[in-house]
């Protein structure tokens, strides 16, 4: 078995027909991201959801969105470099949080936080 297999997109059509009102919201909602007409471009749109689904590393996004930016006119280069911002970001969120990680490890064992983070 293979968690990520494009055959597991066939499961869709049981998402509309279990909840057809909330799969239909989310079909017009995912439209935006390849729309045109937009303040921001259809390429830089498709190079924007490249970097977001290496950081939710959603293989079927990043096949959708990679064709898409292909067919857009971005270049092997762009695509590269996406996916090398999406990668700083994410290590960048791992060194904040491991901050937030020696402040929470400095407090008094009486202290807790307000809201602790739910990871």
């Amino acid at each position: 078995m293979h968690y990520h297999d494009s055959e597991d997109l066939k499961q869709l059509g049981e998402f509309k027909r279990l909840a057809p009102t909330e799969f239909s919201a989310f079909v017009e909602f995912d439209k935006i991201v390849g729309r045109d007409g937009g303040a921001i471009p259809r390429k830089y749109r498709e190079l924007i959801a490249i970097a977001v689904a290496c950081t939710t590393q959603c293989p079927y996004c990043l096949d959708v969105h990679t064709r898409a930016a292909k067919a857009g006119g971005a270049t092997r280069e762009e695509v590269t470099e996406a996916a090398l911002l999406a990668a700083a970001l994410r290590a960048g969120a791992a060194v904040t949080h491991g901050a937030l990680a020696v402040k929470l490890f400095d407090l008094p064992a009486a202290v807790k936080p307000a809201n602790p983070s739910s990871r």
